[in-house]
C-alpha cells in the first residue's frame, strides 16, 4: 500500500513555491519529496496533530469528543479526517474548536463507521493520504516520538507568527510557560493543548470559566502595581540603597533598613490626601515588629535563592534581582494565549494583552536575563519554599534552554 497523493487518477500536482510555516512542516516536506515514508511519519510521530471536534460536544462533555470529518474533491463520495500540524492551523474562530492527538492514537481508536483515509495537512505540499483502516494502518501506526510530543524544546512559527516587534516581544515574555511543553513560542493564534484541555486547565489552576473571568485574570495580572506588595517592598528597598550607594548591598545592612522603614510608617502622621488632611492610625509595636520579622524572613529566602540562580548561570556573579514583576507579566503573556484557545476572548484581545505584558517588561527590566531572574524569582516564592525541588529545577532547565537554543527569541529578539 503506498501513501502520499491522492490516487493516481486525479494526477500529481505539482508543488508551487512554498515557505513551510515551521521545523515540522519543513521535515514533512523533505521527506515526501524524497518519497521517504519512514522518514515522514517518524516526524508526524513527534508532533501534535490537530482536528476539529464539535464545540457543542466539548461543552457538555469535555472528556468525550466528536470529530468534524470532511470531504476532498479529489476522493468524490468518500469521507475523510483532515489533520493539521502546528505550522499549518487555522486562526481560532468562535465556532470552530480542535483537540489533538499523537499519530498512534488514530490507529487505536479507528471504528468502521470512520473515515477510511486521514488526510496530513490537506492542499499543502506536505500533504499525505493515509489509509486509516486496518491493515494499512498499522504501517504509520508503529512509528514513535523521540519522547514525548510535550517534552520541552524550542520551536518557531518561520512564516506567519511574528518574528520581530511588540507582539513577538511579548510572546517571548512568556516563552517559559510555552516552550516547557513545546508549543512554538510565536504562534499568536495559540490552540495549545485543544479547546477541552485548555479550558480545564484555566479552570483547575485559576478557577477562570467564563470570559468575565478570563476578563478579570487578565487584567490582574497585567496591573503594574498587582505584584506580590511585600515582595516588591523588600526588593524596591535594596533597589533604592544599591542606587544610592552604587552597588553592593550588604545583606544585614538591608534587614536593617527594611526594619527603620516599617518602624518609621507604624508612626501615626498627618497626610494630605485628594480628600484633604487625614491622619494615620499609629500601628501596635507588636503588629510592626511581627511585620519586620516577616520580611526579615523574606530577604533570607531572597538572597538564598539568589546564590542558587548565580551557582546555576541563572545571576551573573554580584548581580541581583530588582523586581519579580515578570511573574505576572510573563503569566499575562501565557494566560492571553490560553483565553484564546479557551475562546474566552478573541485575536485582537489577545494580541493586545501580549503587547500589554511585552510593555509592562520593557518598563521594569534591562534584558532577559533580569526579566527571567524576576520571573524564576517570582515562581520560586510563590510555589517551592525553598525546596529547589521541580519548582525549581524545572524553569531552571527551561532558562537554560532558551539562553542556549540559537532560535530562543530571547538570543533572536533584543529586549529593547
Amino acid at each position: 500500500m503506498s501513501f502520499g497523493p491522492p490516487p493516481a487518477a486525479f494526477g500529481p500536482a505539482a508543488p508551487p513555491a512554498w515557505t513551510p510555516p515551521s521545523q515540522i512542516e519543513q521535515a514533512l516536506l523533505e521527506a515526501k519529496s524524497r518519497e521517504d515514508w519512514t522518514a515522514y511519519f517518524n516526524a508526524l510521530a513527534d508532533t501534535r496533530l490537530y482536528f476539529e471536534i464539535r464545540r457543542d460536544g466539548a461543552d457538555a462533555e469535555p472528556r468525550k469528543t466528536i470529530p468534524v470529518f470532511g470531504h476532498d474533491p479529489r476522493v468524490p463520495g468518500v469521507r475523510i479526517w483532515p489533520v493539521f500540524t502546528e505550522g499549518m492551523l487555522p486562526a481560532p474562530d468562535p465556532h470552530r474548536v480542535l483537540d489533538w492527538q499523537s499519530l498512534g492514537w488514530f490507529a487505536r481508536v479507528w471504528q468502521p463507521s470512520d473515515p477510511a483515509m486521514i488526510v496530513v495537512n490537506p492542499g499543502s505540499p506536505c500533504e499525505a493520504f493515509l489509509p486509516s483502516a486496518p491493515p494499512h494502518s498499522g504501517a504509520w501506526s508503529q512509528h514513535r516520538s523521540q519522547g514525548p510530543v510535550n517534552r520541552p524544546r524550542v520551536r518557531t512559527i518561520r512564516f506567519g507568527g511574528p518574528l520581530k516587534g511588540p507582539v513577538a516581544h511579548g510572546l517571548a515574555c512568556g516563552a517559559l510557560l510555552i516552550v516547557r511543553y513545546g508549543f512554538p513560542w510565536n504562534a499568536m493564534a495559540h490552540h495549545g493543548n485543544g479547546y477541552p484541555l485548555e479550558r480545564s486547565a484555566l479552570q483547575e489552576w485559576w478557577g477562570v470559566g467564563s470570559r468575565e473571568e478570563w476578563q478579570e485574570q487578565q487584567g490582574s495580572l497585567l496591573d503594574p502595581d498587582g505584584a506580590n506588595p511585600v515582595w516588591e517592598f523588600a526588593l524596591n528597598v535594596r533597589r533604592t540603597i544599591a542606587r544610592d550607594f552604587g552597588g553592593h548591598v550588604d545583606t544585614a545592612y538591608w534587614r536593617d533598613a527594611v526594619a527603620r522603614i516599617l518602624r518609621d510608617r507604624a508612626e501615626g502622621r498627618t497626610v494630605l490626601t485628594p480628600d484633604g488632611v487625614t491622619t494615620t492610625p499609629t500601628v501596635p509595636e507588636a503588629e510592626t515588629e511581627a511585620r519586620i520579622k516577616g520580611v526579615q524572613h523574606l530577604i533570607g529566602r531572597i538572597t538564598r535563592y539568589e546564590a542558587r540562580f548565580r551557582a546555576d548561570g541563572i545571576l551573573d556573579e554580584n548581580r541581583f534581582v530588582t523586581s519579580v514583576d515578570a511573574w505576572n507579566f510573563g503569566r499575562a503573556s501565557g494566560m492571553a494565549r490560553w483565553g484564546l484557545a479557551s475562546r474566552y476572548c478573541s485575536l485582537p484581545e489577545a494580541e493586545r494583552a501580549v503587547i500589554e505584558a511585552g510593555r509592562l517588561s520593557a518598563r521594569s527590566y534591562k534584558s532577559w536575563r533580569d526579566f527571567a531572574a524576576g520571573y524564576i524569582l517570582g515562581r520560586c516564592l510563590h510555589f517551592d519554599d525553598e525546596e529547589f525541588g521541580t519548582w525549581y529545577t524545572d524553569v531552571a532547565d527551561l532558562h537554560q534552554l532558551l539562553m542556549s537554543d540559537p532560535d530562543s527569541p530571547w538570543l533572536t529578539l533584543p529586549f529593547h
